[in-house]
């Protein structure tokens, strides 16, 4: 923490703030896009897409999942950033990006017992039903520690494909469940709105980005 501190102490020092480019950020955001994403310290959207302060719009939680639209208006985190994206900044596109490596989609596909961490199982319930075609046997659940996000940690270096099936198929998922939000449906139907389903390595900082064929490619920069 200490290094964390120090460095927060010297931003000011560090970093230009007589500059236009900071100078314009009083005046107000306007980012290109609202990424949603893991909460997992590995995944950084500002170092994967270079964007500088202003650009993108972040909404982060275990597993990068979207709730349900509740018809009721019942309160969310996830709903009050999608709307005011939508309705107040504007943004154009939205990113639902997964990574390599999840603690949260390990959890699910490893049948991880999460009894001691009631409030991550029932927040992973959201996912759990659209994955359960390719969770397999949970009952046969690997023995894995419990990581920062509420799920599995892998220790190991190369993913499971069978992991990497399971966030794709969440990132698909998740970007279904945003068309179902009436805010996103409007924008989508007007052709304001463009959805990106992205799943990233965090071993080797590659970005596989869906396609319309529904399959997740490595395009050249």
């Amino acid at each position: 923490m200490k290094a964390l501190l120090d460095r927060a102490r010297s931003f000011k020092r560090r970093v230009d703030f007589e500059s236009d480019e900071y100078r314009k950020l009083a005046v107000g955001q306007f980012p290109e896009a609202l990424f949603i994403t893991c909460s997992d310290s590995r995944v950084i959207p500002a170092l994967i897409t270079g964007a500088r302060p202003g650009e993108i719009f972040e909404l982060r939680n275990a597993g990068n999942i979207v709730p349900p639209h509740d018809a009721y208006g019942a309160a969310s985190g996830e709903a009050a950033t999608i709307e005011y994206a939508l309705e107040v900044l504007g943004v154009q596109d939205i990113v639902v990006c997964g990574h390599s490596h999840c603690g949260a989609m390990g959890a699910l596909k490893y049948g991880v017992d999460l009894s001691g961490l009631p409030r991550v199982d029932a927040w992973l319930d959201h996912a759990r039903p659209a994955l359960e075609p390719v969770l397999g046997d949970t009952g046969a659940a690997r023995e894995r520690d419990t990581g920062n996000d509420g799920a599995g940690r892998d220790s190991a270096s190369s993913e499971d494909p069978a992991l990497r099936e399971v966030v794709q198929l969440n990132i698909r998922n998740q970007l279904a469940v945003l068309r179902g939000y009436p805010v996103a449906r409007q924008q989508l139907d007007a052709g304001r709105l463009r959805l990106h389903g992205w799943y990233y390595e965090i071993d080797t900082g590659q970005v596989h980005e869906l396609d319309a064929d529904g399959a997740f490619q490595v395009h050249d920069s």
